[in-house]
């Protein structure tokens, strides 16, 4: 049996900062496996963002997605994401 995937409560918050921001915002946050929670793009940019709460942890999956050198910023508020 397939488990629902949920976000966290601030990831509306953060996808709106992106958005304000000039940022495109992809939400991915239904892929699971590992992958992160947003993608935006701005200016020919990329980011790949992984929402996470305040004590929320990486799972082994987004952990080892970073460990292979994939830049993935970790926001835990909107300020996160202000200097991208």
């Amino acid at each position: 049996m397939k488990r629902a995937r949920r976000t966290d409560a601030n990831h509306a918050t953060i996808r709106a900062a992106l958005r304000a921001l000039g940022w495109f915002v992809l939400d991915l946050s239904a892929a699971g496996n590992g992958c992160p929670d947003l993608l935006a793009a701005r200016g020919g940019r990329i980011a790949l963002v992984e929402v996470k709460s305040k004590a929320g942890k990486l799972t082994p999956l987004q952990q080892a997605l970073i460990d292979a050198g994939v830049p993935v910023v970790i926001a835990r508020t909107a300020d996160d994401v202000v200097n991208l």
